[in-house]
């Protein structure tokens, strides 16, 4: 049978883009559908916005430390239309060169979401079109929790189109993004609350990197509730009032309500029924450790999944999945030791196993090695700030099984200790090995 492409990628996200172009290198005929802006939720609503904000938050704590390293006092003005206006531009310049590239590759953009006809043919608008084989990439999109008045809050999504800086914002969720935009904002001058169903933020993170983010968040003047939820939203003269129930049963006065309670697969109404798929109650798809479903020419990588949510991880199992279909060389993606990042102010970063989970696996024979110190850049600001670095270990093997740490560079610096750990680095390898001095990756060093 004859198709009309060999690929024919739904979404053009993070995993979209990089099978796209691996699978036109191999010189199969590859079209991409896209029904909003290339690049998906990472360029345009996730990871690149959100990086740019954090960057633009920092700018008050600087100013203020620049006075302990001799330099004069300023007042600065914040205008946040000019860094929205800065940032769309700076999407808009990543969403052509993503179409740059998609072009150079020779692979075809259409536009428009797709839909499942049968098989091997898609909707794509007003035509249909075949392919021999289909992957979805689909990503996810942010979810609010079913209680009355839920309509007045915002998600994510909308945190980039926000006319103006909320005066006292109330977020729902403590974990990473709703820590993320607490933190940002907060340095932005807002009133932030921070509700949580849990005692603490940052659930399935170390229990010491939880404790040391929430007393950041707390010392930088966010108001923290845990054990709390969201029970009614109202829309009144003076603002949203927000009713919480749990440990912090009171109402909040505010006049915007973000719901940060995690993401769902953007899987529906995709005619996956046509062609036989099933979800799980999330709306996940089941795949193998090859990214097939059900389905032997349909295939899924990414958020829309069941595995991990990571724009990094997404791109793997793209590329995964190219080269096993169309490079001749099965790839299966090993999900050890994938680092993970929180952007709020204090920084956090882990690769590996918590102290619980690995104490779960390997009982008594765990040990952990953790140092809180003040990394030299406080010194002369006045801020009895303290970074944390902590490594798991199996005092069997001497194996490190995993590293956290809270602090400036904590994501750049357990990035490169995700490569040792994964090789199986011992705690005698990272004592023989010698730092860089004065620097705070050099603390995982001197555990």
């Amino acid at each position: 049978m004859s198709f009309d492409y060999d690929l024919l990628i739904m979404g053009g996200g993070s995993a979209g883009l990089a099978a796209s172009k691996r699978a036109a290198a191999y010189g199969a005929r590859v079209a991409i559908a896209e029904q909003s802006a290339m690049g998906g939720t990472c360029v345009n609503r996730g990871c690149v916005p959100k990086k740019l904000m954090v960057y633009a938050a920092d700018f008050p704590q600087l100013f203020h430390d620049a006075v302990g390293y001799g330099w004069q006092a300023v007042q600065p003005q914040f205008e946040w239309s000019k860094l929205m206006q800065a940032i769309r531009q700076e999407l808009q310049h990543i969403q052509q060169s993503h179409q740059q590239a998609l072009a150079k590759a020779g692979v075809e953009i259409l536009t428009g979401r797709a839909t499942f006809v049968d098989p091997h043919t898609l909707a794509v608008g007003d035509r249909q079109v075949t392919a021999d084989k289909i992957l979805i990439a689909v990503g996810g999109r942010p979810t609010k929790p079913n209680f009355p008045g839920a309509e007045h809050a915002l998600t994510s999504d909308e945190m980039f189109q926000l006319s103006q800086l909320p005066q006292q914002i109330a977020i729902i969720g403590g974990g990473y993004i709703g820590v993320e935009f607490a933190s940002m904002l907060r340095n932005f001058g807002s009133e932030v609350t921070l509700v949580d169903n849990a005692e603490q933020v940052l659930s399935g993170f170390d229990s010491d990197l939880r404790n040391e983010v929430q007393a950041g968040l707390i010392h930088r003047g966010i108001k923290f509730c845990g054990n709390s939820t969201a029970k009614e939203i109202t829309s009144e003269a003076a603002g949203l009032c927000l009713q919480l129930a749990g440990d912090c049963s009171e109402s909040l006065t505010v006049d915007t309500v973000l719901c940060a309670v995690g993401r769902t697969p953007n899987t529906k109404d995709l005619g996956l029924e046509q062609v036989g798929i099933a979800t799980d109650p999330k709306g996940a798809i089941a795949v193998d450790e090859y990214s097939r479903t059900h389905q032997p020419n349909i295939f899924a990588v990414g958020d829309c999944t069941n595995r991990l949510a990571l724009t990094p991880v997404a791109k793997m199992e793209a590329i995964a999945f190219v080269e096993t279909e169309f490079g001749g060389q099965p790839q299966p993606v090993n999900y050890d030791c994938v680092p993970t990042a929180v952007f709020a102010r204090p920084e956090a970063a882990s690769v590996g196993l918590t102290e619980t989970k690995a104490r779960e696996q390997f009982g008594d024979e765990v040990r952990c090695e953790s140092s809180r110190f003040p990394p030299l850049y406080v010194s002369l600001t006045g801020r009895p700030e303290k970074s944390l670095v902590k490594l798991v270990l199996d005092s069997r093997s001497d194996r490190v099984l995993g590293a956290h740490m809270v602090g400036e560079a904590a994501a750049e610096i357990i990035q490169t200790l995700a490569i040792a750990i994964r090789m199986g680095a011992t705690k005698r390898d990272f004592d023989q090995a010698i730092g860089i001095h004065p620097s705070s990756a050099e603390e995982f060093l001197t555990l």
